[in-house]
C-alpha cells in the first residue's frame, strides 16, 4: 500500500564532496520506504559520469541533464512523487539547469561538516578518486564555492538518522 504523496516535489542535498550527501539521501530514502511514500534516490554524479570520444569524462552538463529528466520521467510515470538528489552543485547557472530540468518544485539543502571531519572521511577511502575529491573540498571550502544556493544549511555532524529526520520535517514531508 502506497502513501498518497500529491504532486510530485523534489529535494537537493549538495555540499562538498565529504560531506555525507549521499548517505543523507540512503538515510532519507529509508524513513520514507518505511512509511510506504512512493519516492526515489538519484545521484546525479552517476549520470553525468562516462568516457566516450570527443567528452571529458564527468563534465558533460547536457548528458546529465538528459539523463535527470528521462530518470525523472520513468519514476513519475511509476507513481513516484518525492525524489532525493544529490550533488554538488557550484554554482547558480548549474543549478538552476536542474531546477529547469526537474518538473517539480526543489528545495535545495547544503550539508556542512567541519574540514578536518571531511579529510577524515576523504582520507580513509581507498580510490584515487576520492583523493581528487578532497583538494576539490579543500579549494571550494576557501572560496566559499556554491555557498548561497540553499534554501537551507544543516550541519552533518551528528548521528545520520537525525539529519534525515531533520530535512524530512523541514520540508513537511513526514
Amino acid at each position: 500500500m502506497t502513501q498518497d504523496d500529491g504532486d510530485p516535489r523534489t529535494v537537493l542535498l549538495t555540499g562538498v564532496y565529504g560531506t555525507g550527501k549521499s548517505s543523507v539521501a540512503v538515510e532519507i530514502a529509508d524513513i520514507l520506504e518505511k512509511q510506504s511514500v512512493a519516492y526515489a534516490v538519484l545521484d546525479l554524479d552517476w549520470l553525468s559520469w562516462f568516457q566516450a570520444p570527443g567528452h571529458e569524462p564527468h563534465s558533460d552538463q547536457r548528458m546529465l541533464l538528459a539523463n535527470v529528466r528521462a530518470v525523472i520521467d520513468n519514476y513519475l510515470g511509476a507513481g513516484v512523487r518525492r525524489f532525493i538528489l544529490a550533488q554538488s552543485i557550484q554554482n547558480r547557472t548549474d543549478l538552476d539547469a536542474i531546477r529547469g530540468t526537474v518538473p517539480a518544485p526543489m528545495t535545495v539543502v547544503r550539508l556542512t561538516v567541519p574540514l578536518a571531519e571531511i579529510r577524515r572521511r576523504l582520507r580513509s577511502d581507498v580510490t584515487v578518486g576520492r583523493q581528487d575529491d578532497l583538494r576539490v573540498a579543500e579549494a571550494w571550502l576557501a572560496g566559499s564555492v556554491g555557498v548561497g544556493l540553499e534554501d537551507f544549511t544543516l550541519p552533518n555532524d551528528r548521528p545520520i538518522r537525525e539529519v534525515a529526520l531533520d530535512i524530512l520535517e523541514r520540508l513537511d514531508w513526514r
